[in-house]
């Protein structure tokens, strides 16, 4: 196969499929819209997954776990939750096959064995974990209920691209109780802020933090607070999203609790979540036309070691050499790879971790024995030093910071340069046709007009951001009055 990516210019869609395909992240399923994700990009997602973890856990969430089926009368209690996910619906109806009835050496689903009620395989949890909640809240001692699950949801959708939106995908969803309004709420927002510290921190990806326009939030929602990121195609990703729900699921389930003062009281709710659709915002990020580029922090391998040699003899003196710098490698708590595998050349060697996006790769040989000394090579720069073993942790070390620290720096840029003011909607399709990003525009807040905008350029609102400031002006569509500006764009 070969490893020549076609130019991001030339054909963007293709080359993100070509990176998913060439960088062996993942495939296409015997399944209709499902993936299966290979080693390589579950070890990204397994790093993404620990560092969140880990960050839902200080701020006191537990995990559980939740079924996959959720019976339709519980689904549908939610009136609001259950249309927005309808549509996305697959549906168990049945509960056991026939065994070749016919003798045509196919099975068939069981007319005797359907279902009492039909079952509704997860979009989201919120229906059996409000049911559940029921009788695990009672009184105000039992609040705040902090849970997140990881688990798999699916949603059927029609129009399917690996990572970004498959019918079945893997990700996290945070359900929360609260006592008061103002409680929850503040949870919302603070699960807004650990995704978008997640994004920056570890993904190298920045975002605006904001809140979703009516249209746009969570089914049943009363409120949808978002983390927006650009892309290098000027598109905008919806990266994770947190949701204040009020009341909605504690009085469609009856969920309540006995106050300080002996009131029965309904609990105010939060739910949040990200998915693997992060792991298509890091390629779209940072992605170039050799191929992946990850960020230090979320690289399964941080350091591939290729020795140059020939022979046994040389190949020998080296490898011991590379067993102390691994070593002390992995004592600084680096991942690192010694590649010396006999089947492939160098070179080939050079092109796969430049393919796979690994941050440093390290080259070594006779010479580099005897003059004590490696070639240190950067994935996002291609910069290439020779450097000495002696000084060679310290230095890997400022260096994965150092690019983790470019990679976010260079991506900031773009998205501060793809900010656009906006005064007239001639000036609004123009940019959303040629330069793309985010446009900066004047709304006159009604959906008719957010439904027009978005028939007539595909454009949508991505959010009100947090910091927008109070400024009073004119919709770019209508000409009513408006205080603020939105941001909209073309989204995944």
């Amino acid at each position: 196969m070969s490893k020549k990516l076609t130019k991001r210019a030339e054909d963007y869609s293709k080359w993100y499929n070509e990176i998913i395909q060439k960088a062996d992240l993942a495939e296409n399923s015997a399944v209709r819209g499902c993936m299966v994700i290979k080693p390589y990009g579950f070890a990204i997602w397994e790093n993404m997954q620990a560092e969140l973890d880990r960050m839902f856990k200080e701020t006191g969430h537990q995990n559980a776990y939740f079924p996959l089926f959720v019976p339709k009368s519980l689904f549908e209690a939610e009136e609001k939750n259950a249309e927005g996910f309808a549509k996305e619906c697959a549906v168990v109806t049945h509960y056991r096959l026939q065994n070749d009835p016919d003798h045509t050496g196919k099975l068939r689903v069981d007319p005797e064995a359907k279902l009492e009620e039909e079952l509704i395989v997860r979009p989201t949890s919120e229906a059996i974990i409000w049911n559940t909640y029921k009788g695990w809240i009672q009184s105000y001692r039992d609040l705040p209920l902090l849970i997140n699950q990881w688990a798999n949801v699916v949603r059927w959708e029609m129009r399917t691209r690996l990572f970004l939106r498959t019918a079945e995908f893997l990700w996290q969803e945070g359900h929360t109780a609260h006592s008061t309004k103002t409680e929850a709420v503040a949870e919302a927002v603070q699960m807004q802020k650990i995704y978008a510290e997640f994004a920056e921190s570890f993904m190298a990806m920045p975002v605006v933090k904001g809140y979703k326009s009516e249209s746009e939030r969570f089914a049943g929602a009363e409120d949808t607070y978002t983390i927006e990121a650009l892309m290098q195609d000027g598109k905008a990703l919806q990266a994770g999203t947190s949701h204040f729900l009020g009341q909605n699921f504690a009085k469609a389930f009856d969920v309540k609790y006995t106050s300080k003062e002996g009131k029965q009281e309904y609990v105010w709710a939060t739910s949040w979540g990200v998915s693997t659709r992060l792991i298509g915002g890091l390629i779209m990020t940072h992605s170039d036309d050799l191929g992946l580029v990850l960020p230090p922090k979320l690289a399964p391998i941080q350091v591939a070691i290729i020795p140059i040699y020939k022979g046994e003899d040389q190949l020998a003196v080296i490898s011991e050499k590379v067993e102390i710098i691994v070593k002390s490698l992995k004592s600084k708590r680096i991942s690192v790879k010694f590649d010396d595998r006999d089947t492939f050349r160098p070179g080939a060697k050079f092109a796969e971790y430049e393919l796979k996006g690994v941050p440093l790769r390290i080259a070594i040989g006779n010479r580099d024995i005897e003059n004590n000394t490696v070639e240190v090579a950067r994935r996002d720069t291609l910069e290439k030093k020779t450097i000495s073993q002696d000084n060679l942790i310290n230095y890997i070390e400022n260096l994965l910071e150092e690019i983790q620290e470019n990679l976010f720096s260079k991506a900031l840029l773009y998205q501060k340069n793809h900010i656009t003011e906006v005064n007239s909607f001639d000036e609004f399709k123009t940019i959303i046709n040629t330069k793309g990003g985010f446009v900066s525009a004047h709304w006159d807040g009604t959906i008719e007009t957010e439904n027009k905008i978005k028939e007539l350029t595909k454009a949508t609102i991505r959010c009100i951001p947090n910091d927008a400031k109070e400024e009073l002006g004119f919709c770019v569509f209508s000409g009513e009055k408006s205080v603020r500006r939105v941001l909209f764009a073309k989204a995944y």
